[in-house]
């Protein structure tokens, strides 16, 4: 039974609640593809993205057009009611009359918990702040489960683990698999104290590192995020922090065979291009797999 009436944080998800969107997603996956739906006819998505967003933003869009629904955009915030003032709270009791279901995504964290207060309709969180963002999670747990698998995975979470949203919500879902987590950052960026406490409470297993190279060879997942620039109130800071790893074919050298290489995207430097050609790779497949994940999340949300 799928009880949720918003999409706001890993943390309000059962594993048998996971496990109903990634079902869906397999079952959705030939629309995502091309194959016509009219699943979600006369339904409309509003996204109101007051940060930059390319996957996504469009990955909803997609998601919503090829079960046949419609979207409205909120658009720059310049042409909008909000350069005049309006608080979100006022945006979002005003755009929910318009739609039947809103995508978020807000700078600061707790906006779309806040927002859902105040929807008539339900709302998806697409990033809050450095909180969470917990359909680019489902979609990651979606991907390890097509390209590899779940339960035990032995997974490596790499790069900004402070302020990076997508892997706080990743690792309170993948302590629901029993994975084995390697947190692996600089000092200045490790995992906060309170997921830390969280996850071994749920019984995770989490070993710390700051060299990529020393666990390498015990992953089935390596998980390589941005050191998000974005984030640190300190430019300095983010210069001392900036470069801490990549993914070169040389560390590639002696890893498990069926190893996967994900990240959430955009890259950077993180990932050398010449990893792309390697059958690690997975990146790409796993931006496709947003589609079916999102498309899975709304029609639990709105189909009949």
């Amino acid at each position: 039974m799928f009880t949720k009436k918003n999409i706001l944080s890993m943390r309000d998800f059962s594993r048998s609640e996971i496990d109903l969107v990634l079902e869906g997603a397999e079952k959705l996956e030939k629309y995502a593809l091309g194959k016509k739906s009219d699943l979600l006819q006369g339904k409309i998505m509003a996204n109101l993205f007051f940060e930059p967003s390319t996957r996504t933003r469009l990955s909803f869009e997609s998601a919503m057009k090829r079960l046949g629904g419609e979207v409205l955009n909120l658009g720059s915030q310049e042409a909008s009611s909000i350069s005049k003032g309006e608080t979100l709270s006022d945006t979002v009791r005003v755009i929910s009359n318009y739609c039947d279901v809103l995508v978020l995504r807000h700078p600061k964290e707790g906006a779309a918990r806040m927002a859902a207060q105040f929807s008539s309709v339900p709302v998806i969180n697409a990033g809050d702040g450095a909180g969470h963002h917990p359909t680019q999670t489902l979609l990651d747990l979606y991907t390890i489960k097509r390209e590899s698998f779940l339960d035990g995975v032995s997974i490596a979470l790499v790069g900004d683990l402070k302020y990076g949203r997508t892997v706080h919500s990743l690792a309170y879902a993948l302590a629901m698999y029993d994975a084995k987590m390697f947190l692996v950052s600089p000092e200045q960026l490790k995992m906060p104290d309170d997921i830390k406490s969280d996850l071994k409470d749920l019984g995770a297993e989490v070993i710390e590192s700051t060299s990529l190279n020393d666990v390498v060879k015990d992953l089935d997942v390596l998980y390589v995020t941005r050191i998000q620039r974005e984030r640190f109130p300190d430019p300095e800071e983010y210069g001392k922090v900036a470069d801490s790893y990549c993914v070169s074919l040389d560390l590639l050298n002696d890893v498990r065979k069926n190893l996967i290489i994900m990240h959430p995207l955009p890259r950077v430097n993180e990932i050398d291009v010449e990893v792309d050609k390697t059958p690690h790779a997975k990146y790409f497949k796993q931006a496709f797999y947003a589609v079916p994940v999102r498309m899975a999340l709304l029609t639990l949300l709105l189909g009949d």
